[in-house]
């Protein structure tokens, strides 16, 4: 891991050709992988020259607000799903597939298109591989969950299709699972799925989960023709949103909305910002109503529900103890078909949706101009947990001698 690390470092040089190359050929295939090195070289050398801190209000942690503890929650079966999974893979594939618990591949995350990954892709799964896959996202995930990830594995094949059938770059098979440690009752283990607008961190300690950072999006969020026709995603993310910030009293909303016009991309916190300090706007959650504090957790419930429903249960237990100490905050107008930003920030949450400008679709949609068809959001664990990361420096701060 580490030599490959260096070796990236190497090819720093090659990014500002690759920058050039790349606007010099659009979306060429042929340039593909070569592009894929070079970006993936210059994002991973910056993202990474600091050791892990994660995200902050003012570049300090709070201390105490995660901790080791028993649950009624039960991680047998996916322990039990993830070893079957491994155990399908030949001994090449499980040495590409699987790396330490506290290994930097958890950070080796892109919501990008172009990216060098690792572990195994669904293209290169076999049909057993593949049913055993599908198996483990769905014990671990809701029902809401998983279908929400098939559906932005499936855009990314429309995507695809209206890139004139650009399979090199876009794909539903092009999301690709690794493994953290080995799959244990007592030890730390977890896995990630990611590609192209997706990305599921999923740490396992114990009965204990910590699913963060979680990146879900797509370009275009509705395919009206081809393979998937008539799938679409996140609609009530954006619809409850808006009901969330239509709630507010006019005194409210000016506090809330902190940029009236939204031109351009506003998310902060996607693939590559693992220590981001990003301090809280808006308006304070202690100033909502007992009814618009619950419109809120009705928003929150929608993203904390892609987990499977024990675990989502304890995290939105987690969420409502910190409730007075969460900011909310706008870009954007509030009509039904707005482009719009929301934040939603506490010391143990941070959800961010934006509507995007396009990337992908340049040829049919103005560049440099938010629009629906472009969504992106992430949820993030502030305060060194994403990844389980306090979880596992305290299990191992526990099995020193």
């Amino acid at each position: 891991m580490q030599t490959r690390h260096y070796f990236y470092a190497l090819l720093l040089t090659l990014s500002a050709f690759a920058t050039v190359y790349t606007l010099a050929q659009g979306r060429d295939p042929a340039s593909f992988p070569a592009q894929s090195i070079a970006w993936t070289a210059e994002r991973e050398i910056r993202a990474f020259a600091d050791e892990f801190t994660g995200i902050t209000t003012n570049g300090q942690i709070v201390d105490g607000l995660f901790s080791i503890q028993p649950s009624d929650t039960d991680t047998n079966e996916v322990r039990d799903a993830a070893t079957q999974f491994l155990q399908t893979l030949s001994a090449e594939q499980l040495g590409n597939t699987q790396y330490s618990a506290d290994s930097l591949e958890w950070r080796r995350w892109a919501n990008q298109s172009i990216y060098h990954r690792e572990g195994i892709s669904f293209d290169a799964m076999n049909e057993l591989q593949k049913q055993a896959a599908r198996n483990l996202l769905g014990l671990s995930l809701s029902a809401k969950g998983l279908t929400l990830a098939e559906d932005i594995m499936h855009l990314n094949e429309t995507l695809g299709e209206l890139n004139n059938n650009n399979f090199v770059e876009f794909g539903d098979g092009k999301y690709w699972l690794t493994f953290m440690g080995e799959p244990s009752a007592t030890q730390p283990w977890g896995w990630q799925l990611e590609g192209h607008h997706l990305a599921i961190n999923y740490f396992v300690l114990g009965n204990q989960v910590v699913m963060t950072p979680t990146f879900w999006g797509s370009e275009p969020a509705v395919a009206t023709a081809g393979k998937y026709a008539g799938t679409r995603i996140m609609d009530e993310e954006q619809k409850k949103g808006l009901a969330l910030i239509r709630s507010l009293n006019m005194q409210q909303q000016q506090a809330a909305i902190i940029m009236a016009s939204k031109t351009a991309n506003n998310i902060m916190t996607e693939a590559f910002s693992d220590n981001i300090v990003l301090d809280y706007a808006g308006i304070e959650v202690r100033d909502f109503t007992l009814e618009q504090k619950a419109t809120l957790m009705d928003l929150i419930g929608l993203y904390i529900g892609n987990m499977s429903a024990e675990q989502a249960e304890v995290k939105m237990a987690e969420i409502t103890s910190h409730l007075d100490s969460t900011w909310f905050a706008w870009i954007g107008d509030t009509q039904d078909n707005s482009v719009f930003y929301y934040r939603i920030q506490s010391p143990v949450l941070l959800i961010e949706f934006d509507h995007e400008t396009p990337v992908g679709l340049t040829q049919y949609y103005p560049r440099g101009v938010p629009y629906r068809e472009h969504i992106h959001s992430v949820v993030r664990t502030p305060n060194g947990n994403d990844y389980g990361k306090d979880l596992l420096r305290q299990h191992y701060a526990s099995q020193a001698h």
